[in-house]
């Protein structure tokens, strides 16, 4: 059996008096294929795992955050076709309201949706906990808060 890396990102904006979480619809022809989901993948040999979360966001989204954190949730699954032991880190990025999302090859759609509606959107329990962590944490402005901010200084390189 091998182990895999991966990161997981919510990007959230505000919106109203309230927030919204960002769905990407992944390709038919790619992994979860026709899902709805928040952006992932795969931590590169050379890359921390929130410069990986930056870069998949990058890439997937077009965006770049203006707050940035890490989350305490970490997912860890197995995936029988490849007989691998999956870790995920999971961030939450903030972005403005009218930052504009560019999707790349692997999503045929994205949609903004209410945080406090996306619960049933998502797929798997893991993205769940993060959201409801997020609310909390992130946006709930708990003491944790400053301790998960990842400094810009360090991202902005």
């Amino acid at each position: 059996m091998k182990h895999a890396y991966f990161v997981t990102v919510l990007i959230i904006r505000p919106h109203g008096d309230g927030y919204q979480l960002l769905m990407l619809r992944r390709a038919e022809d790619s992994y979860m294929g026709g899902q709805w989901h928040v952006v992932s993948g795969g931590i590169e040999p050379d890359e921390t795992a929130w410069q990986a979360a930056l870069r998949e966001m990058r890439e997937e989204t077009g965006l770049a955050p203006v707050e940035f954190y890490c989350l305490d949730t970490t997912t860890v699954f197995y995936r029988p076709q490849n007989d691998t032991i999956n870790i995920a880190p999971m961030f939450c990025a903030i972005v403005c309201v009218d930052a504009a999302v560019t999707i790349n090859s692997e999503h045929t759609a994205y949609e903004w949706i209410d945080i406090n509606e996306a619960d049933s959107r998502l797929l798997w329990p893991g993205d769940r906990q993060a959201l409801e962590e997020v609310r909390t944490a992130i946006l709930g402005d708990s003491p944790a808060k400053q301790l998960m901010r990842i400094p810009i200084e360090l991202w902005c390189v």
